[in-house]
């Protein structure tokens, strides 16, 4: 499978919220994580994995927070062709575009030949009841996505 890469960016820690819970699904399906916030990383390590996890909060009406602006930028120039993708996110459902950002770095995944093997998930806020087990399930659903080889 190779090491599945996790990166998100946090504000208000729920999206770090997200990914904790992530990553304990992608463990409990035996995957190797390699976990970043977005602020700490270029776009070039994307270069580096085939299997790729991406999570943000959105900023005003659907933007992508400024740890995700030079990245989100850096990404249109990489080939992604034969990488798995998923994303997640945290949003405010009294915005137009609820967790908009996690759209924006979807058309730039798919436009650079990127595959986004399962639907996005997307929370209100922090993470709670329900929400702790779907966010776990999808970690383990996107491992079990990376054992299987490639189409």
């Amino acid at each position: 499978m190779g090491n599945v890469l996790l990166v998100y960016a946090t504000m208000s820690e729920n999206t770090e919220a997200m990914a904790n819970l992530i990553e304990k699904g992608l463990i409990e399906a035996e995957a190797t994580v390699d976990r970043y916030e977005a602020m700490d990383i270029d776009a070039e390590l994307f270069n580096d994995y085939e299997h790729i996890l991406l999570g943000t909060y959105t900023w005003g009406d659907g933007d992508l927070p400024d740890e995700l602006l030079d990245i989100a930028e850096d990404m249109e120039n990489l080939d992604f062709a034969g990488k798995t993708f998923a994303l997640f996110g945290s949003g405010d459902m009294s915005y137009e575009f609820f967790c908009g950002a996690v759209d924006e770095l979807e058309k730039v995944i798919t436009a650079r030949g990127g595959r986004v093997a399962l639907p996005s998930v997307k929370i209100e806020n922090n993470p709670e009841g329900s929400e702790e087990e779907e966010l776990r399930d999808f970690g383990r659903q996107f491992a079990a996505l990376c054992s299987q080889p490639a189409e």
